[in-house]
């Protein structure tokens, strides 16, 4: 188990134990009408069996179009003139979005995404299969 040391403002040096119940804390809590993605794992072998190289495995993760949603802000799908049939999506679904959709960011080796309410392009119930183009 490792620690995080912080600064107090008296000037102090304090430590926060690093256990899985305070990673899953560090997850970000989108604000307004934004929505906290995970990239869903990528395979490490092609159909055939053969190996992925690192460096594939790294495009896939940056370009995939299936991301999974966790969070969702107070103000998604919030706007009925924009929205007029209701929410795209809801926590716990698989969505498409562009490739290059959201701010991406990781935490602890696993990259999420934060993006907008209206780059949801699809809900999929099975997102295995699907790639890129």
């Amino acid at each position: 188990m490792s620690e995080l040391a912080i600064a107090t403002k008296s000037g102090e040096v304090s430590t926060i134990a690093d256990t899985p119940e305070r990673k899953a804390k560090q997850l970000p809590d989108p604000t307004g009408y934004r929505i906290l993605c995970g990239i869903p794992e990528i395979d490490e072998q092609y159909e055939s069996g053969i190996l992925k190289s690192d460096m594939t495995m790294q495009h896939e993760e940056l370009l995939t179009t299936v991301l999974f949603v966790m969070k969702m802000g107070p103000d998604c799908y919030r706007d009925p003139s924009r929205f007029p049939t209701g929410p795209w999506c809801k926590v716990g679904d698989f969505i498409l979005v562009r490739p290059h959709a959201g701010t991406r960011m990781k935490i602890h080796g696993q990259e999420f995404r934060i993006i907008n309410d209206d780059s949801v392009e699809g809900v999929v119930e099975d997102p295995r299969g699907i790639s890129r183009k």
